[in-house]
């Protein structure tokens, strides 16, 4: 009988297989625990390791290299199993001889003559670990990166944008678990029986505010919600859908003040915008809007159609295409509102995605700036004469977010656009960045443009 725990060796499936597809750990541990048996305790310890190894990869790596002669010396394999173990014994503190122990069964369960090497560098590496983050993180950069599982890139960035203490306030929050929120879609339901249908099964949901004001149709819930019966039936109905609450206050800022005759969204992917915008519309105008949505992506576009049935949801048109060049599928067309739901590099969602950190780059930052106002200027010739442009990112970075809006200005095609001022907590009178913090909101950007 194996004397490996179930837990680790989930988190090892989940770990190889989110390597081998290139996909997010969160989709392929759902896949995982949904097949599984596993004890409620050990399904929780395997979503921990399985997330805490996604999110300091780069980190654990960095410490495995330091007990090899190069890194090549084991397979991608082996070093799965390694970060496992190295994930307990720097970040979760697990006493030496349990993670080292089970470390070496992890390996020896894929590469079993590479369980010496293992028993060798896990030794080492909790041997040393009092000296973990190896430095001063008060001073040196390379720590204070380590100590929160981040490149020193983006630790360098967010110090430059927020300071040294707000960098580690966005760094402790990217590292624990986002809350749950729930829309609820007005096409299909009511607040007030959404509300009354959770709490039959002991759910409590609490309204969001935003710098005081309600987020209307927006609510905070705990984890356990999602797994409820009165969940999966409002969610087969349409009736509810996850979403971040900044998502859910973007799609409302992005509607304009008078209904429009005619809204064109930009990057619409799998369609979660696109029911927010509508259902914000419903309970704010009593009707949808008639809405065309863009997206490069055929497959999405089959999605989008498909949820928008299950929501209610009216499309007056669908286009697959590339947004940056629309002349062929809308012609001279004009809209009394434009939303770009622009493609970028995520670094607000890092609690959902936390492997975005380790394979994003400086210049994969720069290309998208580029192509958010590439979006942006063709959006523009779209817009109707005082109609209204939203431009939106789920990042922090300014450069693909204030400054993409002052090139915008500065350029031809932003020529006769003004910012609007948009209600922002304790930010900004003109742009919508809710800080991220523990147990808040994720960390979105959202700039409206009036076309005067």
């Amino acid at each position: 009988m194996s004397r490996l725990s179930p837990a680790r060796v989930t988190a090892l499936r989940v770990t190889t297989a989110a390597r081998e597809r290139d996909a997010f750990v969160g989709e392929v541990l759902d896949g995982q625990l949904s097949r599984g048996s596993l004890s409620p305790e050990d399904r929780a310890f395997a979503r921990t390791l399985s997330l805490g190894v996604a999110t300091t990869w780069g980190t654990l790596d960095e410490a495995i290299d330091k007990y090899l002669h190069t890194p090549n010396d084991i397979k991608a394999d082996v070093r799965d199993a390694l970060r496992i173990s190295v994930y307990e014994i720097l970040f979760l503190h697990k006493e030496d001889h349990a993670a080292v122990d089970q470390g070496v069964e992890l390996v020896r369960s894929v590469t079993p003559k590479a369980a010496g090497l293992a028993n060798a560098v896990l030794r080492k590496i909790s041997t040393g670990r009092a000296n973990f983050p190896y430095g001063n993180p008060k001073t040196d950069m390379a720590a204070f990166a380590r100590l929160y599982g981040f490149p020193q890139w983006i630790t360098r960035e967010l110090v430059d944008l927020y300071g040294h203490a707000g960098a580690e306030e966005f760094m402790k929050a990217s590292n624990l678990p986002a809350p749950l929120f729930i829309a609820v879609n007005a096409i299909r339901a009511k607040d007030a029986d959404v509300i009354a249908d959770f709490a039959t099964e002991g759910i409590e949901l609490t309204p969001v505010h935003f710098g005081g004001a309600a987020l209307n149709g927006c609510y905070r819930a705990p984890s356990t919600a999602v797994a409820t019966n009165t969940a999966r039936d409002l969610f087969a109905k349409g009736a509810i859908l996850v979403s971040d609450a900044a998502a859910q206050a973007v799609a409302q800022l992005t509607l304009p003040a008078a209904k429009p005759s005619s809204m064109l969204e930009i990057g619409s992917g799998r369609g979660t915008k696109t029911i927010l915008l509508q259902s914000g519309a419903q309970r704010r105008w009593g009707s949808q809007v008639a809405l065309t949505c863009v997206d490069s992506f055929d497959f999405k576009a089959k999605l989008l159609e498909s949820r928008a049935s299950t929501y209610g949801v009216q499309l007056d048109q669908v286009i697959s295409a590339d947004a940056r060049n629309l002349s062929g599928q809308l012609g001279t067309k004009q809209f009394d509102a434009v939303f770009v739901d622009a493609p970028c590099s995520g670094l607000g969602t890092l609690r959902r995605h936390p492997e975005i950190r380790w394979k994003l780059t400086r210049d994969k930052v720069g290309s998208l700036s580029n192509r958010g106002f590439a979006l942006l200027s063709e959006a523009a010739r779209y817009v109707a004469p005082g109609g209204q442009l939203t431009y939106s990112t789920c990042t922090i970075t300014r450069e693909e977010n204030e400054l993409v809006i002052k090139e915008f200005l500065e350029s031809k095609a932003g020529q006769g656009f003004g910012v609007l001022p948009t209600p922002s907590p304790g930010i900004s009178n003109y742009y919508f960045k809710p800080a991220l913090v523990s147990n808040g909101c994720d960390a979105h950007f959202a700039a409206r443009l009036k076309h005067l």
